[in-house]
């Protein structure tokens, strides 16, 4: 079986945002798998998609400060600012993080370890929805 659906993450401010509740609701037609995959495509060039621990928030600070230590805004070598100082970093951290998850499915549900969850990672000051495409394989 083959699925395909495109929806939209909410608003979201600048940061990593756990999201895979928000996945599974959209996506029911998991359920009827037995076993096979699901990938989730980010149609964007300014945020990414992440599976890291899902029970403490302060995980999902931590990356935020990591990340803006490690790919700073306003750099002076920087050259495509048109939309701000924040948008090359976007593009790069993107670029670091990727922009798509390939997730087993087993017995119907999303085959993460007990502790990952997916994170929706916003990288810019002022963002609006975000796209993504989730198809799902498997029998």
């Amino acid at each position: 079986m083959f699925f395909q659906t495109t929806f939209q993450f909410p608003v979201f401010k600048r940061g990593f945002h756990l999201v895979t509740n928000f996945i599974e609701n959209k996506i029911p037609e998991l359920a009827k798998i037995k076993i096979g995959f699901v990938q989730i495509f980010l149609q964007h060039t300014s945020a990414s998609l992440t599976i890291n621990e899902n029970a403490d928030q302060t995980v999902r600070i931590d990356f935020e400060n990591h990340f803006n230590k490690l790919i700073p805004e306003n750099e002076n070598h920087y050259t495509h600012t048109f939309e701000g100082s924040d948008d090359i970093p976007a593009h790069l951290k993107t670029s670091v993080l990727g922009s798509s998850l390939t997730i087993p499915i087993t017995n119907g549900k999303l085959n993460l370890g007990i502790w990952q969850g997916i994170y929706l990672c916003e990288h810019r000051n002022f963002a609006g929805k975000r796209t993504v495409v989730v198809t799902i394989f498997g029998e």
